[in-house]
Protein backbone atom coordinates (compact mmCIF):
# COMPACT_ATOMS: atom_id res chain seq x y z
CA UNK A 1 0.00 0.00 0.00
CA UNK A 2 0.89 3.72 -0.68
CA UNK A 3 0.60 6.58 0.53
CA UNK A 4 -1.23 8.31 -2.11
CA UNK A 5 -4.68 5.92 -1.56
CA UNK A 6 -6.32 5.78 1.65
CA UNK A 7 -7.40 2.46 3.30
CA UNK A 8 -11.15 4.04 3.56
CA UNK A 9 -10.83 4.49 -0.62
CA UNK A 10 -9.94 0.71 -1.03
CA UNK A 11 -12.83 -0.77 0.94
CA UNK A 12 -15.37 1.57 -0.60
CA UNK A 13 -13.89 0.03 -4.10
CA UNK A 14 -14.09 -3.99 -2.71
CA UNK A 15 -17.27 -3.67 -0.79
CA UNK A 16 -19.44 -0.63 -2.65
CA UNK A 17 -18.65 -0.89 -6.42
CA UNK A 18 -16.95 -4.18 -6.39
CA UNK A 19 -13.69 -3.76 -7.80
CA UNK A 20 -11.40 -6.82 -6.53
CA UNK A 21 -8.11 -6.23 -5.08
CA UNK A 22 -5.80 -6.84 -7.98
CA UNK A 23 -7.73 -4.18 -10.25
CA UNK A 24 -6.80 -1.72 -7.38
CA UNK A 25 -3.60 -2.45 -6.83
CA UNK A 26 -3.00 -2.85 -10.72
CA UNK A 27 -5.03 1.09 -10.99
CA UNK A 28 -2.38 1.69 -7.80
CA UNK A 29 0.48 1.12 -10.03
CA UNK A 30 -0.81 2.94 -13.19
CA UNK A 31 -2.41 6.18 -11.40
CA UNK A 32 1.86 6.54 -9.89
CA UNK A 33 3.20 5.92 -13.51
CA UNK A 34 0.71 8.69 -15.13
CA UNK A 35 0.69 10.65 -12.28
CA UNK A 36 -3.20 10.85 -11.59
CA UNK A 37 -5.39 10.03 -9.08
CA UNK A 38 -6.82 6.47 -8.87
CA UNK A 39 -10.46 7.58 -9.51
CA UNK A 40 -9.58 8.88 -12.90
CA UNK A 41 -7.40 6.14 -13.45
CA UNK A 42 -9.98 3.59 -12.91
CA UNK A 43 -12.38 5.53 -14.79
CA UNK A 44 -10.19 6.05 -17.47
CA UNK A 45 -9.01 2.47 -17.94
CA UNK A 46 -13.05 1.39 -18.04
CA UNK A 47 -12.62 -0.28 -13.91
CA UNK A 48 -15.24 2.72 -13.14
CA UNK A 49 -18.62 3.61 -14.81
CA UNK A 50 -19.15 7.50 -14.67
CA UNK A 51 -21.95 6.99 -12.05
CA UNK A 52 -19.62 4.80 -10.14
CA UNK A 53 -16.77 7.64 -10.17
CA UNK A 54 -19.13 10.33 -9.41
CA UNK A 55 -20.47 8.22 -6.12
CA UNK A 56 -16.54 7.37 -5.11
CA UNK A 57 -15.89 11.32 -5.40
CA UNK A 58 -19.48 11.75 -2.99
CA UNK A 59 -18.24 9.70 -0.66
CA UNK A 60 -14.54 10.98 -0.69
CA UNK A 61 -16.10 14.53 -0.17
CA UNK A 62 -18.42 13.53 2.59
CA UNK A 63 -14.84 12.41 4.27
CA UNK A 64 -13.58 15.58 3.94
CA UNK A 65 -16.74 17.44 5.94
Amino acid sequence: MNNYVSREIIIYLINVIGLDESSIELGIKLSIKNNTTLPILLWSYGMLTIEELDKLYSFLFQKMD
